[in-house]
Protein backbone atom coordinates (compact mmCIF):
# COMPACT_ATOMS: atom_id res chain seq x y z
CA UNK A 1 0.00 0.00 0.00
CA UNK A 2 1.32 3.40 -0.98
CA UNK A 3 -1.47 5.40 0.64
CA UNK A 4 -4.15 5.08 3.32
CA UNK A 5 -6.50 7.46 1.54
CA UNK A 6 -9.93 5.86 0.99
CA UNK A 7 -8.72 2.67 2.70
CA UNK A 8 -10.25 0.94 5.73
CA UNK A 9 -8.08 0.21 8.77
CA UNK A 10 -8.96 -1.71 11.93
CA UNK A 11 -7.16 -0.81 15.16
CA UNK A 12 -7.14 -2.73 18.44
CA UNK A 13 -6.48 -0.91 21.70
CA UNK A 14 -7.79 2.29 20.15
CA UNK A 15 -9.09 3.77 23.40
CA UNK A 16 -5.81 5.43 24.37
CA UNK A 17 -2.10 5.75 23.72
CA UNK A 18 -0.64 4.61 20.42
CA UNK A 19 -3.98 3.18 19.28
CA UNK A 20 -5.73 6.51 19.67
CA UNK A 21 -2.87 8.36 17.96
CA UNK A 22 -2.95 5.88 15.09
CA UNK A 23 -6.68 6.54 14.65
CA UNK A 24 -6.12 10.28 14.39
CA UNK A 25 -3.08 9.94 12.14
CA UNK A 26 -4.86 7.62 9.73
CA UNK A 27 -8.02 9.75 9.75
CA UNK A 28 -5.98 12.78 8.68
CA UNK A 29 -4.90 10.75 5.66
CA UNK A 30 -8.51 10.03 4.72
CA UNK A 31 -8.62 6.47 6.06
CA UNK A 32 -11.90 5.00 7.30
CA UNK A 33 -11.60 3.47 10.77
CA UNK A 34 -12.89 0.39 12.61
CA UNK A 35 -11.86 0.81 16.24
CA UNK A 36 -11.97 -1.58 19.17
CA UNK A 37 -10.97 -1.62 22.84
CA UNK A 38 -12.14 -3.01 26.18
CA UNK A 39 -12.41 0.51 27.61
CA UNK A 40 -15.81 1.82 26.48
CA UNK A 41 -15.22 5.39 27.62
CA UNK A 42 -11.81 5.74 26.01
CA UNK A 43 -13.01 4.08 22.81
CA UNK A 44 -16.00 6.42 22.53
CA UNK A 45 -13.77 9.45 22.99
CA UNK A 46 -11.34 8.31 20.30
CA UNK A 47 -14.18 7.59 17.88
CA UNK A 48 -15.85 10.96 18.50
CA UNK A 49 -12.64 12.88 17.88
CA UNK A 50 -11.80 10.84 14.77
CA UNK A 51 -15.23 11.52 13.25
CA UNK A 52 -14.51 15.24 13.50
CA UNK A 53 -11.71 14.64 10.99
CA UNK A 54 -14.31 13.73 8.37
CA UNK A 55 -14.01 9.95 8.08
CA UNK A 56 -16.38 7.05 8.71
CA UNK A 57 -15.72 5.44 12.08
CA UNK A 58 -17.11 2.38 13.83
CA UNK A 59 -16.46 1.45 17.47
CA UNK A 60 -16.81 -1.99 19.01
CA UNK A 61 -16.03 -3.33 22.48
CA UNK A 62 -13.71 -6.29 21.90
CA UNK A 63 -11.39 -8.26 24.14
CA UNK A 64 -8.62 -9.35 21.78
CA UNK A 65 -8.04 -12.46 23.90
CA UNK A 66 -11.54 -13.63 22.91
CA UNK A 67 -10.99 -15.36 19.57
CA UNK A 68 -14.65 -15.64 18.63
CA UNK A 69 -15.21 -11.97 19.42
CA UNK A 70 -12.28 -10.90 17.24
CA UNK A 71 -13.48 -12.99 14.29
CA UNK A 72 -17.00 -11.63 14.71
CA UNK A 73 -15.61 -8.10 14.75
CA UNK A 74 -13.64 -8.70 11.54
CA UNK A 75 -16.77 -9.96 9.78
CA UNK A 76 -18.71 -6.97 11.13
CA UNK A 77 -16.10 -4.52 9.78
CA UNK A 78 -16.32 -5.98 6.27
CA UNK A 79 -20.12 -6.00 6.41
CA UNK A 80 -20.20 -2.34 7.44
CA UNK A 81 -17.40 -0.89 5.27
CA UNK A 82 -17.46 -3.36 2.38
CA UNK A 83 -13.76 -4.17 2.77
CA UNK A 84 -10.77 -3.87 5.09
CA UNK A 85 -7.22 -3.05 4.01
CA UNK A 86 -5.23 -3.04 7.24
CA UNK A 87 -5.20 -4.31 10.80
CA UNK A 88 -3.11 -2.66 13.50
CA UNK A 89 -2.78 -5.23 16.28
CA UNK A 90 -1.83 -2.69 18.93
CA UNK A 91 -3.64 -3.77 22.14
CA UNK A 92 -1.27 -4.83 24.89
CA UNK A 93 -0.59 -5.03 28.62
CA UNK A 94 2.50 -5.25 30.84
CA UNK A 95 3.50 -7.34 33.84
CA UNK A 96 6.52 -7.27 36.13
CA UNK A 97 7.84 -10.00 38.41
CA UNK A 98 10.54 -12.64 38.60
CA UNK A 99 10.14 -16.10 37.10
CA UNK A 100 10.05 -17.57 40.60
CA UNK A 101 7.66 -14.91 41.89
CA UNK A 102 5.18 -15.00 39.00
CA UNK A 103 2.23 -17.35 38.99
CA UNK A 104 1.31 -19.40 35.93
CA UNK A 105 -1.76 -17.18 35.71
CA UNK A 106 0.48 -14.13 35.14
CA UNK A 107 2.00 -15.74 32.05
CA UNK A 108 -1.37 -16.93 30.77
CA UNK A 109 -2.94 -13.48 31.22
CA UNK A 110 -0.27 -11.57 29.33
CA UNK A 111 0.17 -14.15 26.57
CA UNK A 112 -3.59 -14.24 25.95
CA UNK A 113 -3.60 -10.50 25.27
CA UNK A 114 -0.17 -9.63 23.90
CA UNK A 115 0.46 -12.74 21.81
CA UNK A 116 -2.85 -14.48 21.19
CA UNK A 117 -4.50 -11.11 20.64
CA UNK A 118 -2.09 -10.53 17.75
CA UNK A 119 -2.64 -14.03 16.39
CA UNK A 120 -6.42 -13.65 16.66
CA UNK A 121 -6.39 -10.27 14.93
CA UNK A 122 -4.08 -11.45 12.16
CA UNK A 123 -5.99 -14.64 11.37
CA UNK A 124 -9.39 -12.95 11.59
CA UNK A 125 -8.50 -10.11 9.23
CA UNK A 126 -5.93 -11.63 6.85
CA UNK A 127 -8.44 -13.39 4.55
CA UNK A 128 -10.50 -10.20 4.26
CA UNK A 129 -7.41 -8.07 3.60
CA UNK A 130 -6.28 -10.46 0.86
CA UNK A 131 -9.68 -10.12 -0.81
CA UNK A 132 -9.22 -6.34 -0.88
CA UNK A 133 -6.18 -6.88 -3.12
CA UNK A 134 -3.92 -4.48 -1.25
CA UNK A 135 -3.22 -4.26 2.43
CA UNK A 136 -0.96 -4.42 5.45
CA UNK A 137 -0.79 -6.13 8.84
CA UNK A 138 0.96 -4.17 11.58
CA UNK A 139 1.77 -6.07 14.77
CA UNK A 140 3.08 -4.14 17.76
CA UNK A 141 5.85 -5.92 19.66
CA UNK A 142 8.27 -3.89 21.81
CA UNK A 143 11.93 -3.09 22.20
CA UNK A 144 11.61 -5.90 24.75
CA UNK A 145 10.84 -8.19 21.85
CA UNK A 146 14.48 -7.63 20.84
CA UNK A 147 16.19 -7.15 24.19
CA UNK A 148 15.43 -8.98 27.44
CA UNK A 149 15.81 -7.84 31.01
CA UNK A 150 15.29 -9.32 34.48
CA UNK A 151 11.88 -8.97 36.08
CA UNK A 152 10.13 -8.88 32.69
CA UNK A 153 10.07 -12.54 31.66
CA UNK A 154 6.32 -12.60 30.96
CA UNK A 155 6.37 -9.37 28.94
CA UNK A 156 9.57 -10.37 27.13
CA UNK A 157 8.11 -13.77 26.24
CA UNK A 158 4.94 -12.24 24.81
CA UNK A 159 6.76 -9.63 22.75
CA UNK A 160 9.46 -11.99 21.47
CA UNK A 161 6.60 -14.26 20.38
CA UNK A 162 4.95 -11.40 18.45
CA UNK A 163 8.24 -10.74 16.71
CA UNK A 164 8.75 -14.37 15.65
CA UNK A 165 5.14 -14.73 14.53
CA UNK A 166 5.23 -11.53 12.45
CA UNK A 167 8.61 -12.18 10.83
CA UNK A 168 7.41 -15.63 9.74
CA UNK A 169 4.14 -14.12 8.47
CA UNK A 170 6.02 -11.48 6.47
CA UNK A 171 8.09 -14.12 4.72
CA UNK A 172 4.99 -16.14 3.86
CA UNK A 173 3.28 -13.06 2.42
CA UNK A 174 6.39 -12.22 0.39
CA UNK A 175 6.35 -15.71 -1.09
CA UNK A 176 2.62 -15.53 -1.82
CA UNK A 177 2.95 -12.18 -3.63
CA UNK A 178 -0.70 -11.52 -2.79
CA UNK A 179 -0.61 -7.73 -2.37
CA UNK A 180 -0.55 -7.97 1.43
CA UNK A 181 2.47 -7.35 3.63
CA UNK A 182 3.34 -7.19 7.33
CA UNK A 183 5.49 -5.13 9.69
CA UNK A 184 6.61 -5.70 13.26
CA UNK A 185 6.79 -2.61 15.48
CA UNK A 186 9.30 -2.27 18.32
CA UNK A 187 8.57 0.86 20.38
CA UNK A 188 10.88 2.05 23.13
CA UNK A 189 9.47 4.07 26.00
CA UNK A 190 6.19 5.66 24.86
CA UNK A 191 4.15 8.01 27.07
CA UNK A 192 1.06 5.80 27.40
CA UNK A 193 -0.88 4.24 30.27
CA UNK A 194 0.67 0.78 29.88
CA UNK A 195 3.07 1.23 32.80
CA UNK A 196 0.34 2.70 35.02
CA UNK A 197 -1.92 -0.27 34.41
CA UNK A 198 0.83 -2.90 34.50
CA UNK A 199 0.51 -5.77 36.94
CA UNK A 200 3.56 -5.95 39.18
CA UNK A 201 4.14 -8.29 42.11
CA UNK A 202 6.38 -8.01 45.15
CA UNK A 203 9.08 -10.22 43.65
CA UNK A 204 10.08 -7.33 41.37
CA UNK A 205 11.74 -5.60 44.32
CA UNK A 206 14.48 -8.25 44.32
CA UNK A 207 15.48 -6.95 40.88
CA UNK A 208 14.85 -3.20 41.19
CA UNK A 209 15.43 -2.69 44.90
CA UNK A 210 12.08 -0.86 45.02
CA UNK A 211 8.48 -1.76 45.67
CA UNK A 212 6.14 -2.08 42.69
CA UNK A 213 4.61 1.40 43.01
CA UNK A 214 8.01 3.11 43.18
CA UNK A 215 9.32 1.09 40.24
CA UNK A 216 6.24 2.05 38.23
CA UNK A 217 6.71 5.73 39.10
CA UNK A 218 10.37 5.71 38.12
CA UNK A 219 9.60 3.90 34.87
CA UNK A 220 6.99 6.54 33.97
CA UNK A 221 9.25 9.48 34.87
CA UNK A 222 12.54 8.33 33.39
CA UNK A 223 11.90 5.90 30.54
CA UNK A 224 8.70 7.01 28.79
CA UNK A 225 9.91 9.80 26.52
CA UNK A 226 8.39 9.41 23.03
CA UNK A 227 4.86 10.73 22.51
CA UNK A 228 2.11 8.46 21.14
CA UNK A 229 1.64 10.91 18.27
CA UNK A 230 5.27 10.56 17.22
CA UNK A 231 5.06 6.79 17.56
CA UNK A 232 1.92 6.64 15.41
CA UNK A 233 3.50 8.70 12.65
CA UNK A 234 6.57 6.46 12.59
CA UNK A 235 4.32 3.38 12.38
CA UNK A 236 2.20 4.80 9.56
CA UNK A 237 5.26 5.88 7.58
CA UNK A 238 6.90 2.51 8.20
CA UNK A 239 3.87 0.62 6.95
CA UNK A 240 3.69 2.76 3.80
CA UNK A 241 7.40 2.13 3.24
CA UNK A 242 6.74 -1.60 3.71
CA UNK A 243 9.38 -1.91 6.43
CA UNK A 244 9.82 -5.31 8.00
CA UNK A 245 10.89 -3.88 11.36
CA UNK A 246 9.80 -0.48 12.69
CA UNK A 247 11.85 0.90 15.60
CA UNK A 248 10.46 3.83 17.58
CA UNK A 249 12.54 6.15 19.74
CA UNK A 250 16.27 6.61 20.37
CA UNK A 251 16.13 4.07 23.20
CA UNK A 252 14.83 1.42 20.82
CA UNK A 253 17.69 2.06 18.41
CA UNK A 254 20.23 2.04 21.24
CA UNK A 255 19.04 -1.25 22.75
CA UNK A 256 18.67 -2.86 19.34
CA UNK A 257 22.24 -1.78 18.54
CA UNK A 258 23.55 -3.17 21.82
CA UNK A 259 21.86 -6.50 21.21
CA UNK A 260 23.28 -6.69 17.69
CA UNK A 261 26.78 -5.79 18.87
CA UNK A 262 26.74 -8.06 21.94
CA UNK A 263 24.03 -10.69 21.31
CA UNK A 264 24.94 -12.61 24.49
CA UNK A 265 27.23 -10.27 26.43
CA UNK A 266 24.54 -7.57 26.66
CA UNK A 267 22.89 -9.66 29.36
CA UNK A 268 25.91 -9.15 31.62
CA UNK A 269 25.73 -5.41 31.02
CA UNK A 270 22.05 -5.34 31.95
CA UNK A 271 22.61 -7.48 35.05
CA UNK A 272 25.45 -5.24 36.26
CA UNK A 273 23.47 -2.05 35.68
CA UNK A 274 20.37 -3.45 37.41
CA UNK A 275 22.43 -4.54 40.42
CA UNK A 276 23.95 -1.06 40.68
CA UNK A 277 20.54 0.62 40.38
CA UNK A 278 19.10 -1.66 43.05
CA UNK A 279 21.93 -0.85 45.46
CA UNK A 280 21.45 2.89 44.89
CA UNK A 281 17.67 2.82 45.23
CA UNK A 282 16.15 4.64 48.26
CA UNK A 283 14.58 1.41 49.51
CA UNK A 284 17.89 -0.42 49.50
CA UNK A 285 19.60 2.50 51.25
CA UNK A 286 16.94 2.64 53.97
CA UNK A 287 17.26 -1.12 54.53
CA UNK A 288 21.03 -0.80 54.99
CA UNK A 289 20.56 2.05 57.46
CA UNK A 290 17.97 0.07 59.39
CA UNK A 291 20.27 -2.96 59.57
CA UNK A 292 23.14 -0.81 60.81
CA UNK A 293 21.08 0.55 63.72
CA UNK A 294 19.71 -2.83 64.82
Amino acid sequence: MKSFENKVAAITGAGSGIGRALAFGLARQGCQLALCDVNAEGLAETAAQARKLGVQVSETLVNVADREAVHAWADQVVAEFGRVNAIFNNAGVAQGGTVEGNDYADYEWIMNINFWGVVNGTKAFLPHIKVSGSGHIVNVSSVFGLFAQPGMSAYNASKFAVRGFTESLRQELDMANCGVSASCVHPGGIKTNIAKTARMNASLSSVTGQDADKAREQFNDQLLRTTPEKAAQVIINGALANKRRILIGPDAYALDGMQRLWPAFYQRVVTASMRLAARLSPKSSSKKAQTATE
